[in-house]
Parts: C-alpha cells; structure tokens; sequence
C-alpha cells in the first residue's frame, strides 16, 4: 500500500507516483500470454519515457517503440540493446533517420512512400543498409475515441495494402534497404477483440502474399493499444489477445513484437494534488488544487475520466464538484462534476490511473515547473526525476535576453 501523505510530505505536490512491482506484473502476464511464439515485447517510450521506468522495463527483457529521435536515446541511456530498439512515427527528419541507421537498431517503421524514398537515399548516402518495416492500415474501425484511432484511412498512419506492395518490392530491390518487417496499430485504449482480429488477419494475409514473390519477412509487429480500466470498461484478457492474434499466423515461422505502453504503464500511475480551497459560484462549486492541465492534460484534451480518491477526514457527505487548478484557461479541470466530501485546505486528492500519457504530456504553460516524479519498488520510494524549479525553466533564455 501506497502512503501518498508521507509521499506528498516528503517530495511536495503536484507529484507524480509509480508503482514499479504493478508494471512488472503487468510486463510478466504479458510476455506470457505470448509464450506460445518467438516474441518481443518493446515497451512505446512515449506512455512513459521517464529513463527509470525505461531501464525498469529493459531490466525485465523488453526492447522499445520509440517515435523520435530523442526516445531512441533515452533507450540507449537505459540499457535498451540497439537490436531491440525501434523506430516509429510520421515525420522523421533526415537527421532523426540519418543517426537511427548509424545506430544500428532493429528497424526503421516506414510510413509513407515518400518516407522510404528518403531512407534510401540516405543509407545510400551512408553506404549502409537499413533495415525496415511498413506500417500498413488495414482500414478497420477500432472502436475507441477518435484521437487515438490510427488504422483507418481518415488517420495520418500508415499505407494501404496496395501502397505496401509497392513499398516491400521497391525496398526488396534496393541495395540500401533491408525489408525484415510488417507493422499495424489500429489505435490506442483498444476493448474490444474483433477490430484486433480483424485487423491481424488482413496483415497476415498479405505476409503470405509477400511470401509468394519471394520477400520473406522475420517479424509482425502488431503495435500496442491494449485497453486497460479507467473506470467500468470491460478489457481484454490478454491471453485471449494474444490467442486472437497468433491464430492468424498459421503455418507462418514469424517473431511477433508487440509494443504496449497504457497497459503496462497507466494502473501503476497516480498523480497527487494538493486541496488548497473550495469555491463556490452561484450553484456552481470548485475545488481548486495546487495541480493543472499543464500536469495532467487528458481530462482536458478528451475530456478523460480519471478516478479520483480524496484524502481527507472529512466526514461529511458528498457533493458535486469541478475539480481545478491554476492555469489560466477554462478548460483546466481535471474532472467535472465529481462526488466529493468537503475538503479542506491540505487535504489530498490522488487521480489514478495516471502513468500512462500524464507527466508526457505535461507543459510549462503559465511557467509553471513540472512535476517531481517518484518510483516505488519493494515498499520504498525514490526519487526519479527532480521538481523542475524557476531556473530550470528560463534556462535556455536567460543567455539569449535581448
């Protein structure tokens, strides 16, 4: 059990909170539920790319999804081995691509192309060859909400089938490229089996096609977006995932790589605020906390639920209220009318939940510093990442005053 008030006492608020022994468990049912095939699964750095909770995951065996540059290179600093490491995304620059081939990892997931045109030239350019992968769009709805759905073609992922053949032809007959994959990721928060099925079956398929001209590829990388509960969402097991998709694969000798983040990540997370009043306009009452859209930007972005536990000795009977904080925006909440006791100056709210897309997409809007980060393993907590002060923040400006 978690003491969020020693925690709060100790590092101060806001502050985020993660337990490692809930990831590892999450990591260990995972791996299992594939155990039946070769398989990786490659942690996506951007549910949480603190270095710590990289180098947790890479202690465990995992490789890493990165989408940047910048997230290949945390996973190096963590121990991550380059064969282990991929790269992903829309809209490489020539130099992310240039120093991902240098780097020797696994591959490259190609997403346009024009993208593979440029990945050419430039292994050419270094008289190397690059291996890759492309992420095909199987078209198939994933029944999740539509700023996280990836597969379909209204969505900037991804090439369709047709599109692909060409690319895996054009890369299979270039000196500088090496095709060793295929990839799909219909979205994120992903609960319901069928889209996941669906989806697995058309790539399968064309690895078969593929197959028949020749260009044998070595790995399935099916993405990750395996839901999780944020409050009474029905989720999928995920032997019964696993089982959907190695059911496709029939007769096929493919390593299957998969790249969770959420279901690892988000359960293990909690974000602790601080009450510092309550408010009251007309019938309308806030409770205003120390923490805000620049620390937890889902509730505002997607209008994200989160659960939300008081703590508090208050005793006295639940009403409705706007939870927010202190940016200047009106959108800066982090749930609307929520049942809470009355609380009290000090009392503490503690958001679940949070260890997935939360400190990531944290900002310093309104120059406010983020947050301090705490790990906790085995019963104890360490420090992770340090609070961000007013120094840390004007750093890269104050030399450039003008």
């Amino acid at each position: 059990m978690i003491n969020f008030k020693e925690l709060a006492s100790e590092y101060k608020t806001p502050l985020y909170v993660y337990d490692l022994d809930y990831m590892t468990a999450q990591y260990n049912e995972l791996k299992e539920a594939f155990k039946g095939r070769k398989s990786i699964l490659a942690y996506a750095v951007k549910a949480n790319s603190n270095l710590s909770v990289v180098k947790h995951f890479g202690d465990l065996g995992s490789g890493a999804d990165c989408v940047s540059i910048g997230e290949v290179r945390r996973a190096f600093l963590a121990g991550i081995p380059s064969y282990k490491i991929i790269f992903s995304g829309v809209g490489k620059s020539d130099d992310e691509i240039r120093e991902a081939i240098q780097k020797d990892i696994l591959y490259i997931n190609v997403e346009s192309e024009a993208e593979l045109k440029r990945v050419n030239l430039i292994a050419k350019e270094l008289k190397a060859k690059c291996r890759i992968s492309i992420r095909v769009n199987p078209n198939i709805d994933p029944k999740t909400h539509p700023y996280i759905s990836t597969g379909l073609h209204d969505n900037k992922f991804g090439v369709d089938i047709e599109s692909a053949k060409r690319m895996y032809i054009f890369a299979n007959n270039s000196e500088n490229l090496d095709p060793v994959g295929i990839h799909f990721h219909i979205g994120s928060q992903l609960t319901e089996l069928t889209p996941i099925r669906e989806s697995a079956e058309i790539v399968a398929d064309m690895l078969r096609s593929l197959s028949n001209i020749k260009i044998d590829l070595k790995f399935f990388d099916i993405g990750g977006g395996l839901g999780i509960k944020y409050n009474d969402e029905t989720t999928i097991k995920p032997y019964d995932y696993a089982q959907a998709i190695l059911g496709t694969l029939t007769a096929l000798d493919i390593t299957v790589i998969c790249e969770p983040g959420r279901f690892l990540t988000a359960n293990a997370g909690y974000f602790v605020t601080k009450v510092l009043y309550e408010k009251q306009n007309g019938d309308k009452k806030f409770v205003v906390v120390d923490g805000a859209m620049n620390d937890l930007l889902r509730p505002s972005l997607y209008n994200a639920y989160h659960r939300i536990e008081a703590i508090t000795q208050s005793t006295k009977d639940e009403r409705k209220v706007d939870i927010v904080g202190p940016v200047c925006e009106s959108g800066d909440f982090l749930a609307k009318n929520y049942l809470l006791p009355e609380l009290e100056h000090n009392d503490l709210l503690v958001v679940h939940s949070a260890g997935a897309y939360g400190f990531g997409m944290g900002s310093n809007y309104n120059t406010r510093g983020r947050s301090a980060e705490v790990a906790v393993k085995d019963g104890q907590a360490r420090l992770i990442r340090k609070r961000e002060s007013f120094e840390d923040l004007i750093a890269l400006e104050k030399d450039y005053l003008i």
